[in-house]
């Protein structure tokens, strides 16, 4: 069966087409035709060895978000084959990530496809749709409060814009000039410009500062001084 792996860490040069055995489903598990598998910053950070060795031998299988079709079911297992699915995948397992023809995982680590989303789209949902989700359940915010989302554009930050937009919340974003007609079609309310000072634009619409910020722009203390006296702040990479 085929994979992209590699064997040093590194750039992306050094990922292959590599040839690794079958996986089957076991008791809870199904396996997953892949069609399309998304390419995050954890799985450049894998390649690059920031996590150190992912297994235990090589080749090493990045890819943490897959979608495709069910191709066996294991016991237990509440799907069908066929069945068009998503999944988060942990590359440190036994069979590695999601960069391969088929995988296996548990059957809880999968969901059914959105309707009218197709494969590629689809891929791109679990981890930073998950992310998003639990950003804001962190930031724990009432409708009505607003939220500011810096790296707006990205797959993440678009991600948060939606939900705090269908949480009822106010969602500030950043953008660039390319990308504000995109962010204000996610459902922004308001749009700045992106960039290191982007704190000091919020703080001129928000003096007293927002409730919240998500910081998909990994902008961390600099994003700091928009958020009010008693406010929230989610880092992804602290």
């Amino acid at each position: 069966m085929r994979a992209i792996g590699f064997i040093e860490f590194g750039g992306p040069d050094t990922l292959h087409v590599v040839d690794v055995p079958e996986p089957h489903a076991g008791p809870g598990e199904v396996r997953i035709r892949v069609h399309a598998a998304a390419v995050n910053p954890s799985d450049i950070a894998l390649r690059a060895g920031h996590f150190g060795p992912p297994r235990d031998q090589a080749p090493y299988i990045p890819g943490m978000d897959a979608a495709g079709e069910i191709s066996e079911v294991g016991e237990g297992a509440p799907w069908q084959v066929g069945d068009k699915v998503m999944a988060l995948v942990v590359p440190t397992g036994p069979n590695g990530g999601a960069y391969a023809d088929q995988i296996v995982v548990p059957a809880e680590s999968v969901v059914r496809m959105p309707e009218g989303a197709d494969f590629f789209a689809a891929s791109t949902l679990p981890m930073n749709g998950l992310t998003a989700k639990l950003t804001l359940d962190h930031l724990d915010l009432s409708p009505g409060q607003t939220i500011a989302v810096t790296g707006a554009a990205g797959v993440y930050g678009g991600y948060v814009v939606q939900l705090a937009k269908a949480a009822g919340l106010r969602v500030l974003a950043d953008a660039s000039a390319a990308d504000e007609h995109m962010v204000r079609d996610l459902g922004a309310d308001v749009v700045v410009r992106r960039g290191d000072d982007v704190a000091d634009r919020i703080r001129e619409l928000c003096p007293e500062g927002v409730d919240g910020v998500a910081d998909g722009a990994l902008l961390n203390e600099r994003i700091a001084p928009a958020v009010r006296d008693g406010g929230g702040m989610v880092v992804l990479r602290g």
